[in-house]
């Protein structure tokens, strides 16, 4: 499979009143063609601002790429214009957001925002392509169809309160997959709903995924989501991937103290329950992060070589990275 995006050697700084904010630093990963890959981490660990950039929804100032490139179709995003970006942005690659609330206009109906996004996409498709309203409101009822929604016709002439949570999520993605990207990226897509219905909406993305042959980044605190959907799992630290590869090799034979920690806090069927524990301490003050390794505060394993900067270790012949001085592979 080839791949779709790369990010490479990406650092970005937001500038404070406070100072520098280190939020990434030297952040590598990629998805190929037809993958899945899950970011997890703790909140503030940089998984949404690694994303975010991708469709330079950052504003600048006060983001400001340090270093690094984010590559897709052989073209560096980081330095495209804006009429460049829009070309790709919902067309090519497209977002679903936590709080569908938020990104839902109140004030006007389910079927003219779908369609002003549908005719949004038309000027960047061949001519031969393009939509009229008239086939860019059939298009809406077979995506809010795709997505598994009760009588598309209908809901079109709803508002965004008169929706539950689950619906409106639904549209959401409608309105993402409306321009048939290539990369869908989900930003912790079930946050705001409940349990039963996270699981409705993680079902209906792996099923859409397998039937568009889409690619996948999912930004979630839930390991156990990306377990089920995921072909692959980078694990995020204070603006660090300190892990990264199969769900195999990160999930069965995890090599970072980070990594082995959170797996150890989630309660699981055939463990008791006094087997369960935390990680202590907080996060580093990213305004002077560490000169060492920046878990090393909270590590119970920590040496005097952790004061350094942690060396990228690579097991199962380079498929799995370690951003660590103790992991030694198994």
């Amino acid at each position: 499979m080839d791949t779709i995006l790369s990010i490479k050697d990406y650092s970005l700084n937001f500038k404070t009143f406070d100072g520098v904010y280190h939020a990434l630093n030297n952040v590598n990963l990629s998805v190929k063609e037809g993958e899945a890959l899950g970011i997890v981490g703790e909140t503030g660990c940089g998984k949404s601002v690694t994303v975010r950039n991708i469709l330079g929804l950052l504003p600048s100032p006060p983001a400001e790429v340090v270093s690094g490139e984010i590559l897709y179709a052989d073209r560096d995003l980081l330095t495209l214009s804006k009429k460049e970006m829009q070309s790709i942005r919902g067309v090519e690659i497209a977002m679903i957001f936590q709080d569908p609330m938020t990104y839902l206009n109140p004030v006007f109906s389910i079927g003219s925002q779908m369609m002003d996004v549908i005719m949004a996409h038309q000027k960047f498709l061949p001519r031969t392509q393009r939509k009229n309203k008239k086939e860019a409101r059939l298009h809406a009822i077979e995506m809010l169809h795709k997505v598994h929604l009760p009588n598309p016709e209908k809901q079109l002439s709803r508002y965004p309160h008169e929706l539950s949570g689950g619906m409106r999520q639904r549209v959401l993605i409608a309105m993402a997959l409306s321009g048939n990207p290539k990369l869908l990226i989900a930003d912790e897509p079930t946050t705001a709903l409940d349990v039963t219905i996270q699981a409705q909406i993680l079902d209906l993305i792996a099923e859409l995924v397998a039937q568009m042959g889409l690619s996948v980044i999912i930004i979630t605190h839930d390991l156990g989501v990306v377990a089920k959907i995921c072909d692959k799992v980078a694990v995020m630290y204070a603006g660090e991937v300190v892990e990264y590869g199969t769900i195999k090799d990160v999930f069965g034979k995890p090599q970072h103290p980070y990594t082995d920690g959170l797996l150890k806090s989630i309660p699981h069927p055939e463990r008791p329950p006094e087997d369960l524990s935390g990680i202590p301490g907080y996060l580093p003050n990213l305004l002077n992060p560490p000169a060492g390794c920046r878990f090393f505060e909270r590590c119970s394993r920590a040496n005097e070589q952790c004061n350094n900067p942690p060396p990228l270790k690579r097991f199962n012949a380079g498929h799995h990275e370690v951003l660590c001085h103790l992991a030694k592979g198994i």
